[in-house]
């Protein structure tokens, strides 16, 4: 049996990654989907190995920690817009949709804070970030001319920057994990690996 990865030395075989794109490729978004056996294609399943050896690392660190899925945040409250997704990654908040993951994440990032300087100093370069709108004739909403005092807007800027250091940190921590315990065959390199045939950038 063709072995495609190896996570911390167990095997992935090529039968989950064939399993995973015939999920995908039934699933309501298979239209968008590339063809099989194209370059497209093989990217979308170095994407799935991705995902699998990501999906059992978490699994792992999960167990060594004695976590479980109760009591955990929601996706929602760890990747509240496409934004947060892009700063974890594609694969990592597609790992979020398990709630040992997402036990995981806030297991691995509880230490992560923000202070009162750096919550500061967002307000003063981004001093309408959290500025409500004002509703004009119409039902148009504009900025309005200047930004809420520090004081209003406090806790919500502490959140934003807590939620993106957490994401950072837990991206860091993974991607060092996965250097450490994972292992890829020829052909299911990372998708963004300068090195494999496939990664080519075309307009």
């Amino acid at each position: 049996m063709s072995v495609v990865a190896t996570v911390a030395g167990i095997p992935v075989l090529v039968d989950e990654v064939d399993a995973a794109e015939t999920r995908l490729r039934g699933g309501p978004g298979a239209a968008a989907l590339p063809a099989g056996g194209t370059s497209e294609g093989r990217q979308l399943r170095r994407w799935l190995t991705q995902l699998i050896v990501t999906e059992r690392l978490v699994a792992a660190e999960a167990d060594a920690r004695g976590l479980s899925g109760r009591g955990v945040p929601s996706e929602a409250e760890l990747l509240p817009d496409a934004t947060a997704r892009l700063e974890l990654g594609s694969v990592a908040a597609a790992a979020l949709a398990e709630p040992r993951a997402r036990a995981l994440f806030a297991d691995v990032t509880a230490a992560v804070g923000v202070d009162d300087e750096q919550v500061a100093d967002y307000h003063a370069r981004n001093p309408l970030r959290f500025a409500k709108p004002r509703r004009e004739r119409h039902g148009w909403r504009t900025p309005p001319p200047v930004g809420p005092p520090l004081d209003d807007v406090r806790s919500a800027i502490a959140d934003h920057l807590r939620g993106a250091a957490r994401r950072r940190a837990f991206r860091v921590w993974l991607d060092a994990r996965r250097a450490e315990l994972v292992r890829l065959a020829p052909g299911y390199e990372h998708p963004g690996d300068p090195r494999q045939p496939d990664n080519t950038h075309r307009h």
